[in-house]
């Protein structure tokens, strides 16, 4: 998920899908080329365990693209070309892939059909715990594989956009599926780049890697300009961040609160996505007081969401449109902006009167000698921005005659509060991904551990909604699947809010994204 995504992100965000624009200026982003220097990026919050097919927050994921490749690959405009796989063919609900030859590990091992296959089945296979499984890979899907046609054939059944997420799922490689503990800090992988050394809490360094020549349009490690070494900063401070940005400290950073106008006014190169940015969750597993609709909707409308959306993104950003918002979006349109509960506090209050939650004399409602409290928790990725906005909506609440106990949390300890802890009763946590597909496990079925349902929602017109859409291929389907995330907001399930354009600045580089920085478009440039 991303703290976007996260990716979001998720991308914690999840950052399944997002698009760019890059804009190119001065500082120091316009030069010529630079070989052998090392490219320092920014995250927000430590990644924690960097098993790529382990986690969906938005940090573990934009690592994960520089240790390790997918099958195929996804441009910003969703167009799908070659990755470890030159040919794919899509024959009903199976596709079947012509690996590439003398594919290597870091470790020096080939990548064959074989462990391909093997990657597919362990994230399909529900004891696994994946939770790419019904994001990045349909339920029910399973990978065979001819060795001697050199071909691995998926069937995916109720997949209408299984290219998408085969172009987004990250291959481990055979030493690494053999023992996965060794990958929370370690990185066994295909791609152009082999961590070189984990400091947790302070920074990762990966190191370029020798003959690597199979990246998106046969991209290869010996490419001028290309780093030879990355290092990834976990910073917390978006305005420390800039400060480092602007000194030449760092190369790249995604900055979205108010120091991006600065950023902006120093000319320096940037690289913009379109994110949803303001979502709202409630907790309705058994014996959250969010489990009651009355009190969903009354928390909702008890806001001016419209004001949230211009404090959490400074002005900058927008009203949200739908759930799957990040580009490439594979299915535009309005499901969300007419369903919104409207903000009326009044009648707020007359649906908490109604559901036996009365203001006692000190204003707090209570219902049968217990008060009105929720746990709100945010992402601290959203910067002074971000905390402004979550003071808006507790004073929201507060006037409403509820309770707030507030927990701002970076992206890795919000993933662990949603998945793990389940200490919470609202989020604001976006879910960031591009087809509407890929957020069904968020939004209907298991809850975790089992599954990435972390608000519990069983909203069974959205699930039929779903399973309908589901058996269109690509777009034809896009109609339902709007029409269900219409009943998702409506019955305050969830509430996205805002949207913004997001701009991951650069200093002394240049680069591209396609849902998350891409490493191969990295190019160190004189200052």
């Amino acid at each position: 998920m991303r703290s976007y995504a996260a990716v979001a992100g998720a991308c914690v965000v999840v950052t399944m899908a997002a698009g760019c624009s890059g804009t190119r200026d001065q500082g120091g982003s316009a030069g010529a080329v630079v070989d052998g220097a090392t490219f320092t990026l920014a995250v927000s919050a430590d990644p924690g365990n960097l098993d790529p097919q382990g986690s969906v927050t938005s940090n573990v994921f934009e690592m994960s693209q520089f240790a390790y490749d997918h099958l195929l690959n996804a441009d910003s405009a969703g167009k799908i070309s070659s990755g470890l796989a030159t040919e794919w063919k899509v024959d009903g609900t199976k596709v079947t892939l012509t690996m590439r030859k003398g594919v290597t590990c870091s470790d020096g091992a080939p990548f064959t059909p074989a462990d391909a296959a093997a990657n597919v089945n362990y994230v399909a296979d529900p004891k696994n715990k994946s939770p790419f499984l019904g994001v990045l890979l349909p339920y029910g899907a399973h990978a065979t594989v001819d060795d001697q046609a050199g071909t691995v054939t998926v069937a995916a059944p109720d997949a209408p956009f299984v290219l998408t997420g085969l172009g987004n799922l990250p291959m481990v490689c055979a030493a690494g599926m053999k023992d996965r503990k060794t990958l929370a800090r370690q990185t066994n992988g295909t791609g152009p780049y082999q961590l070189k050394l984990a400091e947790p809490g302070n920074q990762y360094t990966y190191t370029r890697r020798a003959g690597y020549s199979w990246g998106p349009g046969g991209a290869s490690t010996s490419t001028p300009g290309l780093p030879a070494e990355v290092v990834v900063k976990v910073i917390a401070n978006e305005t420390t961040a800039a400060n480092l940005l602007l000194s030449g400290g760092l190369n790249a950073a995604t900055v979205r609160g108010p120091d991006a106008q600065r950023l902006t006014a120093a000319h320096l190169y940037s690289s913009d996505q379109n994110n949803l940015l303001g979502e709202m969750w409630f907790n309705q597993s058994k014996g959250r007081v969010t489990a009651e609709q009355p009190i969903r909707l009354a928390l909702t409308k008890a806001l001016d969401l419209s004001q949230l959306a211009k404090v959490i993104t400074s002005g900058r950003g927008g009203p949200a449109t739908t759930l799957a918002a990040d580009p490439p979006v594979a299915c535009p349109g309005k499901s969300v902006p007419d369903a919104l509960p409207a903000h009326d506090l009044a009648a707020a209050g007359q649906l908490l009167d109604q559901a036996g939650w009365t203001a006692g004399p000190d204003g707090i409602r209570a219902k049968n000698g217990k008060s009105l409290s929720v746990t709100f928790v945010h992402d601290t990725a959203g910067g002074p921005a971000g905390s402004a906005a979550a003071e808006l909506a507790v004073a929201g609440w507060k006037q409403l005659g509820v309770q707030v106990t507030v927990k701002p949390q970076d992206q890795t300890a919000i993933g662990s509060t949603l998945f793990s802890t389940g200490d919470w009763d609202i989020s604001w946590e976006p879910v960031g991904v591009g087809s509407p597909d890929q957020l069904r496990p968020f939004l209907s079925g298991a809850v975790p551990p089992n599954g990435t349902n972390f608000a519990s929602i069983n909203n069974a017109d959205y699930q039929a909604g779903a399973a309908k859409a589901a058996t269109k291929p690509g777009s034809a389907g896009c109609s339902d699947w709007l029409a269900a995330e219409t009943h998702l907001v409506s019955a305050a399930d969830v509430i996205p809010f805002a949207n913004q354009t997001v701009k991951t600045f650069g200093n002394g580089a240049r680069f591209d994204q396609a849902m998350t920085l891409i490493p191969m478009s990295i190019r160190m440039v004189a200052r």
